[in-house]
């Protein structure tokens, strides 16, 4: 459905820090990194890219914006909370069931240290 998603951040080495865990723990490797810029994923798969905006002007988050991770597990929803907690992020919904979606939905919500909201969702009924 997409290629990739870019978020802004305004200190690369601290969403370094956020990113890095999260996103092995999700199983997208890393990239590439450079000046400004950290990628993880696939060549020819799907990207997060969280980098220094391109205009030079401050990353600020869009407001009713947020990227979903699928997670294969609750369990993984779980510590992808905890390690975004860990790692400078903020709570913005803790792990639970979220039936209003569908009976499965079970997803967490957080805030990257730039105030990106991110969440990791797990579609099964499986722990």
């Amino acid at each position: 459905m997409y290629s990739h998603i870019t978020l802004g951040s305004n200190d690369i080495a601290r969403a370094e820090a956020f990113y890095d865990p999260i996103m092995k723990l999700l199983g997208h490797p890393v990239l590439m990194k450079g000046p400004g810029v950290l990628g993880y994923g696939l060549p020819a798969g799907v990207k997060l890219f969280v980098m220094h905006p391109f205009d030079g002007k401050q990353a600020v988050a869009g407001n009713g914006v947020h990227a979903a991770f699928a997670a294969p597990s609750r369990a993984v929803v779980d510590m992808f909370h905890a390690l975004a907690l860990t790692n400078g992020g903020t709570d913005e919904g803790a792990p639970g069931l979220r039936p209003h979606y569908h009976p499965n939905y079970y997803g967490a919500y957080v805030r990257d240290p730039d105030g990106n909201k991110l969440q990791a969702v797990c579609h099964s009924s499986k722990g």
